[in-house]
């Protein structure tokens, strides 16, 4: 494996991390209950972990996290959507932790640069994926209008999905088994919690998206600049 495949791979997981994990701290002083708001920080402390591991892979974390331009980001669209309401922020989740959690039960059962990080990292993603499995079952199946913000969250979001199972250089993967693993558990969730699984790949429409790219949505570009705003208006400062 050439030196530039990995910290291709590195660096476009490593910023899936970042920018979900910026997004879920947003909700600090904003969850609907305190339990919530504990549970959703942690989540965010571990993806944040999960970053700075990858993105020292490829240079300095703190230059790669608040220096960088908006094109020079490597995540997909998906992490980078606006938390929207609580039903929209769980919708986000169930679908990128389930991805991230098949993925890394691959790598860490690989012979590759990503496996020590992946044994980790699959335990923690382990229960991002059942806090967001449970909330999808407790909001889809609860209230008419948790219901109804359930499934229009859900259908909100399919269309960037399809992004997460495109190749990216030097992530040794079996992709269609991951895009199958991710089908069929995604589906059973929303099953469960009575809810319509949104069509699948037709007509392109599954595979919008090019962040890996560096080509972002809008709310992406404000969210980076509250992100980088400390860092960049003291350059240099420590604690």
């Amino acid at each position: 494996m050439t030196t530039a495949a990995p910290t291709t791979a590195a660096l476009a997981l490593g910023d899936d991390a970042l920018v979900l994990s910026h997004r879920l701290g947003e909700w600090m002083g904003h969850a609907p209950v305190l339990e919530e708001e504990v549970a959703l920080a942690n989540i965010a402390l571990d993806l944040l972990g999960q970053a700075r591991v990858l993105l020292s892979m490829t240079g300095d974390e703190d230059e790669l996290a608040y220096l960088r331009e908006e094109r020079a980001f490597r995540n997909v669209q998906l992490v980078e959507q606006p938390n929207g309401d609580f039903a929209h922020t769980i919708a986000r989740q169930l679908y990128f932790s389930t991805y991230q959690h098949l993925l890394y039960g691959q790598l860490a059962s690989a012979d590759g640069p990503f496996a020590g990080l992946a044994a980790k990292a699959v335990k923690e993603v382990a229960y991002h994926r059942d806090h967001a499995e449970q909330w999808t079952l407790r909001l889809g199946d609860g209230t008419e209008d948790s219901h109804a913000r359930m499934r229009t969250a859900c259908e909100a979001l399919w269309r960037f999905t399809g992004e997460l199972f495109q190749p990216v250089e030097g992530l040794d993967v079996d992709g269609e088994a991951l895009r199958a693993g991710w089908l069929e558990s995604v589906g059973a969730v929303l099953r469960r919690a009575g809810l319509a699984v949104p069509e699948g790949p037709r007509s392109g429409a599954w595979r919008a998206g090019a962040g890996r790219q560096g080509l972002h949505t809008e709310s992406f570009g404000r969210m980076l600049a509250e992100m980088q705003h400390l860092h960049r208006s003291h350059p240099g400062a420590s604690w």
